[in-house]
Parts: C-alpha cells; sequence; structure tokens
C-alpha cells in the first residue's frame, strides 16, 4: 500500500490510481495529521510514503526510524511526466522488495538509501 501524505499533488495520486496501485491518501482521510502518525499508518499498513516534505528525511535519519519506506519527490510542475515515470519504476522495483528505503526522485536521478 502506498500511503500518500497531504502535500503530495493530485495528479500524482491519480497517476498511481490510474496504473491500479492501492493508495491511502492522509488528505482525504486523516488530514492535518503529523509526520510521525503519517510514518505510523505506513508501518501500521506495511506501506511505501509518498512525500514532498524534506522533514520526512529529517524525521528518518535523526529518529533512526527503519520500519518504512519513504519516497520523497522534488519537482517542479513541468517535470511531472518525468517524475509520474521515474515513481512508477521505483514502485515497480522496490514495492515487493525486502528492507526499507529512503529514496529522493528528481527529474534527472534516483537516489535510494537502505534503512
Amino acid at each position: 500500500m502506498i500511503i500518500i501524505d497531504e502535500n503530495v499533488d493530485q495528479a500524482i495520486i491519480d497517476h498511481l490510481n490510474e496504473e491500479k496501485f492501492e493508495t491511502f491518501s492522509i488528505r482525504k482521510h486523516q488530514p492535518g495529521i503529523t509526520d510521525k502518525q503519517v510514518i505510523d499508518i505506513a508501518i501500521s499498513k506495511r506501506g511505501f510514503i509518498i512525500t514532498e516534505d524534506k522533514g520526512f528525511g529529517e524525521l528518518v535519519f535523526s529518529h533512526n526510524i527503519k520500519d518504512c519506506s519513504v519516497i520523497l519527490l522534488r519537482y517542479n510542475k513541468l517535470d511531472f511526466d518525468n517524475i509520474a515515470k521515474n515513481l512508477l519504476k521505483v514502485l515497480e522495483d522496490y514495492c515487493d522488495k525486502p528492507g526499507h528505503y529512503f529514496m529522493t526522485i528528481t527529474k534527472k536521478k534516483i537516489r535510494i538509501r537502505k534503512l
């Protein structure tokens, strides 16, 4: 399952739903919760978090959280097609892979760090 933080553009959510990924939108189901609560949901649902909030990196690394994976999207609207393509590649490659990761997807690269 993919837990989508409330700051993620609706176009990303729509794209994932079109690709038949199971998603849980924080904006729709639990708006206003803390980043730590989003992590708790991801752990309980055994899901990936997709976010545009750099604070998740600080939270995961400073609190040594290793029980969930986070995908940080860094892009502007003009890069949407490339970001969407890279996001699908990451999800296809890592959704069923054992372990947890912190991944950053930008227009030009995908950076993956095992937690």
